[in-house]
């Protein structure tokens, strides 16, 4: 499903956010990619995201080389992967319902299955009943729903999250975990990139832990290793 194979990310004037990384992420799997601020979490999300492209290495994901992608296939790629962001990137001057239905109007759905398919995703999310409120008036938790909604709406058989559960607490924190469960329970490839070791410590996925750039760890792991992992 995704694939590195000795993959360097080196950005102008020399700094290398990726040295050489090389993993496998199986289809249907759930995971972390955890690390300090700076690692290199953000850097390897993108280049998944092909929002940028790695210096050297080769990356494979759903099929797809990117290193040999060219430009005007990038939207095929990105059909296939949901993101879900930290800080939400909502629009607050639309509806819950408009936020959510972006990705389908993009993809050019018709409006009935546009009106289906985000009901259908904001029921998942707990959130129905507040379609046509602004995003601005929820609460954080709301809105990280939201957005949860919004990335996988179009039904993309990868989701990426960074840092989703940053600006909650570990109740709400929690909760969103849960749904990120639920929909690798269906079958959904997901990637959470976070640093909530508390939370990371309870729930029984593979790590991709990142330190300096360079992957230290892709394996299971004990709570006590995960300490020392990042200590």
């Amino acid at each position: 499903m995704i694939e590195f194979g000795d993959v360097t990310k080196r950005y102008p004037g020399g700094f290398e956010a990726l040295k050489g990384i090389s993993f496998q992420i199986t289809r249907g799997e759930m995971l972390f990619l955890t690390g300090r601020s700076g690692a290199g979490k953000s850097s390897l999300l993108k280049l998944i995201m092909l929002m940028e492209r790695p210096s050297s290495g080769r990356i494979v994901v759903n099929g797809l080389d990117l290193g040999t992608l060219p430009a005007r296939k990038v939207p095929l790629l990105r059909r296939d992967i949901g993101v879900v962001f930290q800080n939400h990137q909502l629009l607050f001057d639309r509806s819950v319902f408009d936020n959510v239905a972006l990705p389908l109007t993009i993809l050019g759905y018709q409006a009935r299955e546009i009106q289906r398919r985000v009901r259908a995703a904001l029921d998942k999310v707990g959130l129905l009943s507040k379609e046509k409120v602004n995003p601005l008036t929820l609460s954080g938790g709301e809105q990280q729903r939201v957005g949860i909604a919004r990335a996988v709406v179009h039904k993309p058989p990868i989701l990426l999250a960074d840092e989703p559960t940053g600006n909650l607490d570990p109740e709400l924190s929690r909760d969103v975990m849960h749904l990120f469960e639920q929909f690798n329970q269906v079958g959904v490839t997901v990637l959470i990139a976070s640093h909530d070791l508390g939370l990371i410590a309870r729930l029984p996925y593979r790590l991709l832990t990142l330190r300096d750039g360079n992957l230290v760890r892709g394996v299971e792991r004990s709570d006590s290793e995960l300490e020392r992992e990042h200590g």
